[in-house]
């Protein structure tokens, strides 16, 4: 791992480098590689929630004790610090679609979309205003330099991989980022942070999306779309009427949980969510499987591949499949795709780009 972050020749100068810190160990540590390569450091927070919200909200990222965390980490390694409030961008174009998403029925992932607006493009413009020469990142991906092409690669450690999550990354954008992280294992870094002395370096780590560190998402969408609260009733694929529900926030396609029907001769799980009536469509665990889906918003970092690997939730594993600029088709039928997930290209390790799932193709011989 380069010092400088592969930016040894800068006009004579020592290099520039704005580091995004959440507030955890691995961006911790990226700013102490960067300060004690010699470049010149700057540490950037961003404030995301209201000052009232963000004091009750730890362990996540970007949340008042964070933000205190990530300004220790720079007193102690003696770079400076800015906060920026971006508050309001990020309910708009993170919670506020989180919470649409989830009243249209669809399966959204906001960490996506957070990378794709407030992370990469407005930190970016900011550094560019700092006058950096890069901007660097926490996250367990690599980028790696092939001649006059820069790819972005997955994690070296296949538990830590985040490039699911970053997908709409654009080619300029990645000429301008920095991931120092992408070779290291867990243990390494925390082992680094520990060697420079930085506070954080037992901090656990975030499981859940930031703006909801409890888990509890459906209380937020209740409270942001009171009408996902509305009870309903439950078909099965034929239209029966089996039961009812509190409320579509409460479930997602694929879930089996909550349902409380009984009397059934084998498990159903949530196939279609209807939310205009109100209404959860369920069946047995193969009425789940697809075919295909359609992508759109797709983001090609790489080049348009007509074979591709996908992923379709960040912990899948990625499956072949073919694409044909609109839908891409499994090789095998596939369980646990919804409307709203990323459907993410993959050649090996290698990311090419991705897009939004917005509708699937049901597996031959599964009821529409």
């Amino acid at each position: 791992m380069s010092l400088h972050f592969g930016l040894e020749s800068c006009a004579g100068r020592r290099p520039r480098i704005v580091v995004a810190m959440s507030g955890g160990v691995d961006s911790s540590v990226v700013a102490a590689l960067a300060a004690g390569g010699r470049a010149e450091t700057i540490g950037v927070t961003l404030q995301l929630y209201d000052h009232g919200e963000a004091v009750k909200r730890s362990g996540s990222c970007c949340a008042g004790q964070d933000i205190y965390d990530a300004k220790t980490v720079c007193d102690r390694l003696g770079i400076p610090h800015y906060v920026l409030d971006y508050e309001s961008r990020f309910r708009s174009s993170v919670i506020d679609r989180f919470a649409d998403d989830y009243a249209a029925g669809r399966t959204p992932v906001p960490c996506s979309l957070c990378n794709q607006g407030v992370k990469f493009v407005d930190l970016i413009a900011f550094a560019r205003e700092l006058g950096a020469d890069a901007l660097a990142t926490g996250h367990y991906v690599r980028r790696i330099v092939d001649g006059d092409r820069v790819e972005l690669w997955k994690g070296k450690s296949p538990d830590r991989d985040q490039s699911y999550f970053l997908y709409g990354t654009t080619r300029d954008q990645l000429d301008y980022l920095r991931f120092p992280l992408g070779e290291l294992p867990k243990d390494e870094v925390r082992r680094l942070a520990g060697a420079h002395g930085l506070a954080v370096a037992a901090k656990p780590d975030s499981q859940d999306i930031c703006f909801v560190p409890d888990g509890d998402y459906a209380s937020l969408v209740k409270k942001l779309r009171p009408a996902t609260a509305a009870p309903g009733e439950i078909v099965d694929l034929r239209g029966r009427v089996l039961g009812a529900h509190e409320g579509v926030v409460h479930f997602t396609v694929g879930q089996r949980r909550g349902l409380e029907i009984g009397g059934q001769a084998e498990p159903l799980y949530v196939v279609r969510i209807e939310p205009e009536a109100r209404r959860l469509v369920v069946g047995p665990k193969r009425a789940l499987a697809v075919s295909g889906a359609r992508v759109e918003g797709v983001n090609w970092l790489a080049e348009d591949q007509r074979r591709v690997a996908v992923k379709v939730r960040s912990l899948a594993r990625p499956v072949s499949a073919s694409w044909d600029g609109e839908t891409v088709r499994f090789d095998v039928d596939e369980f646990g795709v919804a409307p709203g997930q990323s459907a993410v290209f993959y050649d090996g390790d290698r990311l090419l780009g991705g897009g939004t799932i917005v509708e699937t193709v049901a597996a031959a011989g599964v009821a529409a």
